[in-house]
């Protein structure tokens, strides 16, 4: 187990040490560190949403989507945040007993990111172009789906590989010309380019039908304890809601539970989130996630060759779980 997970567990051992009386006890992992896009935890706890659901939450910054779902699965915490169609990969290859119960984003938050003035302006011209990002990322596993809808051929595009916290200086010192990033990463990668603008392609433009990030919870959870697990979803989608429409209030809240974060970057990214979250022309409530779409996600994740035949909408979620129209 590697120094980040190792840590995370500690903090979760330490926070199973104190529980309070009255009320359920859960612990809960963001889909990575403590960055605005993950901050809506902190808005459902800081506005009592949690407690209004008789729960006592502690939170921690998660290290990534694959190590989300082993802690998970593991039993080392109750609820996480892991992308969807890496949970689907994960699931169906390692055969973790997790499943999806909310969505977070309603279309997947994936995409390429370059910078203006680099020859990178539109998918086309990915063609010949180093991309950086972590081996085996969702971005990376995607991209041939995403290319297959942008017309190119994806062995024209050279994947490098490269460290997470190392990517946005790889791209702003041209070592690269793109990167794998989320759509909300904008504000981050443009501090780093220092005033140079982003050029930014998610592939949800063209492959839409994929979810962003996901609540996940234990497949044990989710069958025996379905009434915590609606209560922690409503609880965490409100924060959720409210994190969209006062984003501002969002960065503050933050920063006063992770005093390291830049509050303005923190909004810019929900900002960037919001329509992911409401697509327009969506008229489902926030957090849904129906047996159909999933299914449609297995399609394309069986057409890229990213899982296997054979796994199905109840392996990776219990659509039953979520918010309902």
């Amino acid at each position: 187990m590697g120094k980040a997970v190792s840590a995370v567990l500690l903090l979760l051992v330490t926070a199973c040490a104190t529980p309070q009386s009255g009320r359920d006890q859960v612990d809960y992992l963001t889909s990575f560190s403590a960055f605005g896009r993950d901050a809506y935890a902190y808005v459902a706890q800081e506005k009592g949403f949690f407690a209004e659901a008789g729960i006592d939450v502690t939170i921690t910054p998660g290290t990534g989507s694959v190590d989300v779902l082993k802690l998970v699965a593991g039993g080392r915490a109750d609820f996480g945040i892991a992308d969807f169609t890496a949970t689907a990969i994960t699931v169906a290859k390692e055969k973790l007993p997790v499943t999806t119960v909310a969505a977070i984003q309603q279309r997947s938050l994936a995409a390429i990111v370059a910078l203006e003035g680099g020859g990178i302006a539109k998918p086309a011209d990915l063609v010949g172009k180093k991309i950086g990002d972590q081996p085996g990322s969702t971005n990376q596993v995607m991209f041939p789906v995403y290319a297959k809808a942008a017309g190119i051929d994806p062995a024209q595009v050279q994947f490098v590989p490269s460290a997470p916290p190392a990517l946005p200086q790889l791209l702003a010192a041209g070592q690269v010309d793109g990167i794998g990033q989320f759509v909300v990463g904008k504000p981050l990668i443009e501090a780093a380019a220092k005033g140079r603008k982003a050029v930014v392609l998610p592939y949800g433009d063209l492959v839409p039908d994929l979810y962003g990030n996901a609540l996940v919870t234990s497949k044990d959870t989710a069958a025996q304890k379905p009434e915590l697990v609606k209560r922690f979803s409503a609880a965490l989608l409100k924060g959720l809601t409210h994190s969209v429409e006062h984003p501002d209030e969002l960065g503050q809240i933050l920063k006063k539970h992770q005093p390291t974060q830049d509050p303005a970057v923190a909004s810019a990214e929900v900002t960037l989130m919001a329509p992911y979250v409401r697509p327009a022309g969506f008229t489902g409530p926030v957090g849904e996630l129906t047996d159909a779409r999933v299914e449609k996600v297995l399609t394309t994740l069986r057409e890229a060759g990213a899982i296997p035949d054979g796994v199905r909408a109840a392996d990776v979620a219990t659509a039953g779980l979520a918010p309902q129209r």
